[in-house]
């Protein structure tokens, strides 16, 4: 059956830029949710100093979770091969942070969606970026997933692989036990795709999920696209909202990833407006775990919205 994770996406900006939060805070904040982990993020700024690692994990162990995945944004398409050699390094360190928090999946991305760049020639840069990661990845026995993402909190630029055929093709590129797929379906709608297609196509490599929907606070998604580009993180008229209530058809997306037997980890992005909306996403994921991964969930089918 699947386990229950949740992102602190409500508080990057404290944990990563201000550091008006601490690690600690989230924590005991997510406690009560009674989840079975939490999901890391590598630009937490209290994770510069290494020698806290493995106090932050026995500090989420202490409450009875683990970090099953540590979050990480490479930036793999840049033109400057000095750039990705930095960058591949990075993504050294994050697999070994990911081994210290007894992680056992570690993000990773395409990177820049630049104008100058060729979808050959990005998928391509992409593609030999990830595999040089992956050695280091199987030696400490740790799962490198690529996410059909939009854009990163501190990013110019989208998700190279955003569009589903991109993405795709570059996870049809790379063939290796230690890498997969993290799902999230409302990172298809952004991309103008349809997120049960994309799963249709990936679903027998996706090992992780993030759970999330997503609303337009305004205007379209045509209008989405002429404010992302140039614009540092997430476009102003964009939101996360409470999970059920979105875009997002989960008796589908359950209903498909149950039936190629799925039992990852699924987390949670929500919680912008509080750790009460948390709480409703979980307790709604929850419901849809039980209901079909349950003693019964092989014989149930999809039920009517």
């Amino acid at each position: 059956m699947p386990k229950l994770a949740a992102f602190p996406k409500a508080f990057m900006q404290q944990l990563c830029k201000t550091g008006t939060m601490q690690l600690a805070e989230w924590i005991e904040l997510a406690a009560p949710l009674e989840l079975d982990g939490l999901e890391w993020y590598a630009g937490f700024l209290e994770m510069t100093d290494r020698s806290q690692w493995p106090r932050f994990r026995l500090a989420v162990e202490g409450r009875g979770m683990v970090i099953p995945m540590l979050c990480c944004s490479p930036d793999f398409t840049h033109p400057d091969a000095n750039f990705r050699q930095l960058q591949i390094a990075r993504q050294l360190s994050w697999i070994e942070m990911a081994a210290e928090l007894g992680a056992s999946y570690c993000r990773v991305l395409s990177g820049q969606r630049r104008p100058e760049l060729s979808r050959e020639a990005g998928v391509g840069l992409a593609a030999q970026c990830i595999t040089a990661c992956l050695p280091r990845a199987e030696q400490l026995n740790v799962t490198l997933i690529i996410e059909n993402h939009y854009k990163d909190d501190f990013w110019e630029y989208p998700e190279f692989a955003q569009k589903m055929d991109v993405f795709c093709q570059l996870v049809e590129r790379i063939q290796h036990p230690h890498f997969g797929v993290n799902y999230d379906p409302s990172n298809a709608f952004l991309a103008g795709d349809d997120p049960l297609e994309l799963l249709r196509r990936v679903a027998h490599r996706v090992v992780t999920m993030h759970a999330s929907d997503r609303y337009l606070k305004s205007g379209t998604l045509e209008d989405l696209r002429q404010e992302e580009a140039g614009t540092v993180g997430y476009a102003s008229r964009l939101s996360h909202g409470e999970i059920g209530k979105g875009l997002n058809d989960y008796d589908a997306i359950f209903s498909e990833l149950r039936r190629v037997g799925f039992d990852g980890w699924i987390s949670i992005e929500d919680g912008v407006e509080g750790m009460e909306q948390l709480r409703r996403s979980a307790d709604f994921l929850r419901g849809k775990i039980s209901h079909y991964w349950g003693e019964a969930g092989v014989d149930k089918e999809a039920p009517d919205r």
